[in-house]
């Protein structure tokens, strides 16, 4: 059973734009049915297929000639032959929609992109699913907490049975599709990840050793990224684990969230945090196995916390936007979870798992408003996003939301 993904009609409309649009994202994520959804009368080929893979490598022309234009290259990043040929037949050609491409590396396809197709070529991000596709909900609005927004969501709101489950399961659509081991889907997935992308890109000498990294990272999501002491953990070097950060990075594993700069926030960190963007594959790598034990447990903030930025991620990335989120903290441990920038207004966020909101939870929101000067940027009212079940404002300028506005 097909789910709808809200980047359909995001895609749909880029192919009237452009000659080529690629749409990369980690595997299994349904980037391939996406395609073939939204262009059905394209051909299809797959470069998962070895006879199909040979030639596109060895004589990239005659396969072009079995696959002139509509075409949906799937798996592009083996064949970086063809990329030149593209470019000429796009040049030709001067019509938009001919072809559409799909990865799961990024680490290589953006290089040879950037450097054939520029300009040519419009660039997506498909993640997991996510909660409003889950429950079919139609909102596409990415999420940025005005009070515009907020009128507009409550017209779509949907209570949700278990969000401990959705944490647990994670956001990969076979597991909503069909009935499938939970463990055994994940062991599969980690394990062909590191063998045919991770080691596609990169000479890992133990697959013991990248997956004790994954483990590493899932263990620290939402959590300031300390190369050194992750480098301790795995017994590799820091300049091992920072290489190893970007091929997850460009997988579409994690995301790191940067730090908000601003001149007039003298005392602010400049380190990131790191994030996984699938709360399943967190709890798999990190052996937290049912929804229960996660809600009960000491990391359920984590992973509560995890959720929710995964879930504003994606609501932008559906629109073909990059998120501009940051977060704040500063040397004397002042945080501030997610600041949304919105032109020149800043959103700040809180992420609480209480059920019990209370506006001394967001102190540090006010360093924002006593040192941004408001002649430059608006800090707009506070958001604390929490298991309350209702929207409830604290103050004139603070309001709590549940996940569902998300």
């Amino acid at each position: 059973m097909y789910i709808p993904r809200h980047l359909h009609s995001t895609l749909r409309a880029l192919m009237q734009q452009f000659p080529a649009v690629l749409v990369t994202g980690p595997r299994q994520v349904g980037k391939s049915t996406l395609l073939q959804q939204v262009a059905q009368d394209y051909a299809y080929a797959s470069f998962d297929d070895p006879l199909l893979l040979a030639q596109a490598k060895e004589e990239p022309q005659l396969f072009l000639l079995n696959y002139p234009e509509k075409v949906i290259l799937d798996e592009v990043q083996y064949a970086p032959e063809l990329f030149s040929l593209l470019k000429l037949t796009i040049d030709k050609q001067q019509r938009n929609g001919l072809f559409l491409l799909s990865g799961s590396q990024a680490f290589e396809l953006m290089q040879n992109v950037s450097e054939t197709l520029a300009g040519r070529i419009a660039i997506l991000k498909l993640s997991g699913l996510s909660l409003r596709e889950i429950q079919r909900n139609t909102f596409g609005q990415p999420f940025i907490p005005s009070k515009d927004y907020l009128q507009k969501r409550e017209a779509y709101l949907q209570e949700t049975a278990s969000i401990w489950q959705v944490i647990h399961q994670g956001y990969m659509p076979r597991l909503y599709q069909q009935e499938t081991d939970w463990h055994i889907y994940y062991a599969s997935y980690v394990a062909t990840y590191i063998e045919r992308d991770v080691r596609h890109i990169a000479n890992i000498s133990s697959t013991l050793d990248f997956t004790r990294f994954m483990v590493a990272v899932a263990a620290r999501s939402g959590e300031l990224l300390n190369y050194n002491n992750v480098a301790q953990d795995v017994g590799v070097s820091a300049d091992t684990i920072k290489r190893w950060v970007a091929i997850l990075q460009t997988s579409g594993i994690i995301y790191l969230l940067q730090p908000y700069a601003n001149n007039h926030l003298k005392r602010a960190i400049k380190t990131p945090k790191v994030y996984m963007l699938d709360t399943g594959l967190m709890a798999w790598l990190t052996k937290w196995l049912t929804p229960e034990t996660i809600q009960q447990g000491a990391k359920s903030g984590q992973f509560f916390k995890t959720f929710v930025v995964s879930e504003i991620i994606k609501s932008f990335y559906n629109q073909g936007k990059e998120p501009p989120i940051y977060f704040y903290r500063d040397t004397d441990q002042k945080e501030i979870d997610i600041l949304i920038e919105d032109g020149q207004t800043l959103y700040p966020v809180e992420i609480k798992t209480t059920a019990s909101p209370d506006k001394r939870m967001v102190k540090a929101f006010d360093i924002l408003r006593a040192n941004l000067p408001k002649n430059e940027l608006t800090v707009a009212h506070g958001t604390i996003i929490n298991q309350y079940p209702q929207k409830l404002w604290l103050a004139e300028n603070l309001v709590a939301l549940p996940l569902t506005y998300v």
